[in-house]
């Protein structure tokens, strides 16, 4: 009991002393830290905000075909859509807008699944350009910081009128953690913008298949009228 509490007791001093030296490290970086900071909140926002999203608009697409036909032979159209609109996620809005234009014909409910597709993938990627914005900017104003921390360490070089080995090693250690910074930010929400890119392949793969096979299932539906 007493070596379990002494054992947590030095992993809670070892994590205070990890983030005071963050914040060390934050606090030498000087003003450019500060944006850096905002692009990855901001950018984990968004993936935050995307992660759900998307994680909800995931559904069992071979399952929810399946109870399609099954609603369509049993119940119709009107049972279909019924089932579409009580499904959340991609596949059962686009599923529902060609079944709403079925009674028209094969051509206009096909020409809806299509055009209401594109609109769904809009939504999915909504948010993305920004995570893709901060993924740049960060590095960048990082190296900027950096420049700026450079001549500024040559300036104080040049006033002190001698390379002194703590002046030389201070500067650019301090002009260093910016482009540290801005790279550690960059990578993370690299991750999080390939994870939901992937995520939205996913998905967009199974509207397509899926409004295949509804149009296949309206097509048989004329037929055999």
């Amino acid at each position: 009991m007493i070596f379990s509490f002494s054992v947590i007791l030095m992993q809670a001093t070892a994590n205070e002393d990890a983030f005071s030296q963050l914040v060390r490290y934050f606090n030498e970086g000087g003003f450019f830290m500060w944006p850096v900071l905002i692009c990855v909140i901001l950018g984990l926002a968004i993936f935050l905000e995307r992660l759900v999203t998307l994680n909800r608009a995931d559904i069992n697409t071979r399952q929810f075909i399946l109870d399609v036909k099954e609603a369509l032979t049993n119940g119709g159209i009107p049972a279909a859509q019924e089932l579409c609109a009580s499904t959340r996620g991609p596949v059962a809005s686009v599923f529902n807008a060609g079944l709403l234009r079925a009674d028209e014909g094969f051509e206009a409910a096909e020409k809806a699944i299509v055009s209401y597709g594109s609109i769904e993938m809009s939504f999915l990627e909504r948010g993305l350009v920004w995570l893709s914005l901060f993924i740049a900017l960060a590095p960048l104003i990082g190296f900027t910081g950096t420049v700026i921390g450079m001549v500024q360490a040559f300036d104080a070089i040049e006033a002190a009128g001698d390379i002194s080995p703590s002046i030389v090693a201070g500067g650019i250690k301090t002009a260093l953690l910016t482009t540290l910074a801005g790279l550690i930010g960059a990578i993370i929400l690299q991750v999080g913008y390939n994870y939901c890119v992937s995520k939205i392949d996913r998905l967009v793969v199974d509207m397509e298949e899926s409004s295949i096979v509804l149009i296949d299932s309206i097509a048989m539906m004329e037929k055999s009228k």
